[in-house]
């Protein structure tokens, strides 16, 4: 893709939150301002992308679960360690989720921001309760799922009709469904999250240098089956791809060598879950197996996923999170120089 090198310098989006900073909704102005600082941080490591670090949100699902009717928070958490909900009704969107925060980075930089977005497969498959359906919940996942798809991809249209050029979608449960021995993990197939991620990031119109990216997973299996990946990247006409690529598996240079030539990919090269930093020429030698089955100009680099997916459960401190996003911009350099 002709303008990777755009969004060359990347993150998921969600950024250690300051200790000071009070829950969401509590403080507006000291919200503002905090993400004020997130913004100048990315500025400061040079990164190529601009979010609000998910601070407005308790967690990375927030954007839909904290703004769209028809959902309630249960008791414990589910099976993807965060708090479970559940969908009690089809769910309605009263207004933009993001679209109002991706306005305001515009008057705090001149890059073009990014926004990440739960994707609908993936809060279909674990919010959905069958013991509700007679009560008046969805039918079935695939039908809360196909609700949800038309509410973000509205919400993306507007996204990118504000400036946006760059939005994620995050279903972390795709990879545990291409393993060889593929698990099962929610209550949507493999072949219902296909077609409601499908119906996402199908724009209508796409102004110049727009992406849509997926991220499938924040950690490769230990086995990929090549049919189902193949299926997951020919169902999913998404642009740019998030692979996890910071254990140096075969599997993960497998979900990369079956990527198709027409889309870009953002490799998570570094872990962030572990202050202990890579080392560089380790890294560099990663990039370059990558670079033998992909062409480097449509390749971006990351961490393997967000810092802080719940606000109150940061994956690392700020100092150690700032050391992980200097190192992607040092191994950038290394990669293409200065043409940032």
């Amino acid at each position: 893709m002709a303008d990777t090198f755009n969004y060359r310098i990347d993150h998921h989006g969600s950024l250690v939150r300051p200790v000071t900073l009070p829950a969401p909704g509590d403080d507006p102005e000291a919200l503002r301002d905090a993400v004020k600082e997130a913004v100048a941080l990315q500025r400061s490591v040079r990164s190529t992308v601009v979010t609000d670090g998910d601070f407005p949100r308790d967690d990375f699902r927030g954007a839909v679960l904290g703004t769209v009717r028809g959902f309630r928070r249960a008791s414990g958490d589910g099976p993807d360690g965060l708090p479970r909900w559940v969908a009690e009704s089809l769910p309605k969107a009263d207004g933009p989720l993001l679209a109002d925060w991706a306005a305001r980075l515009t008057e705090l930089t001149v890059i073009a921001p990014k926004v990440s977005l739960p994707s609908p497969a993936y809060l279909a498959a674990l919010t959905f309760d069958e013991s509700l359906a007679a009560g008046g919940g969805p039918a079935s996942a695939r039908e809360l799922g196909e609700a949800l798809a038309e509410i973000i991809r509205a919400e993306i249209g507007l996204l990118v009709a504000r400036g946006v050029r760059l939005i994620q979608l995050n279903n972390p449960l795709l990879l545990a469904q291409v393993a060889a021995d593929p698990a099962a993990p929610g209550a949507l197939s493999f072949e219902d999250a296909l077609a409601v991620d499908a119906r996402t990031v199908l724009l209508d119109e796409r102004p110049e240098g727009v992406r849509t990216g997926l991220c499938p997973g924040w950690a490769a299996p230990a086995a990929v089956d090549r049919a189902r990946v193949e299926r997951l990247y020919g169902e999913i006409p998404a642009d740019r791809w998030i692979l996890p690529y910071d254990q140096g598996t075969a599997a993960e240079l497998d979900l990369l060598r079956a990527l198709p030539e027409d889309r870009d990919v953002c490799l998570g090269v570094v872990d962030a879950t572990t202050a202990r930093l890579e080392e560089i020429d380790t890294v560099l030698a990663r990039i370059d197996a990558a670079a033998e089955v992909k062409d480097i100009e449509d390749m971006a680099l990351a961490p393997s996923r967000g810092f802080a997916d719940m606000a109150d459960r940061p994956l690392l401190g700020a100092g150690d999170q700032r050391r992980k996003l200097v190192l992607v911009e040092t191994l950038a350099r290394y990669c293409w120089g200065n043409e940032f």
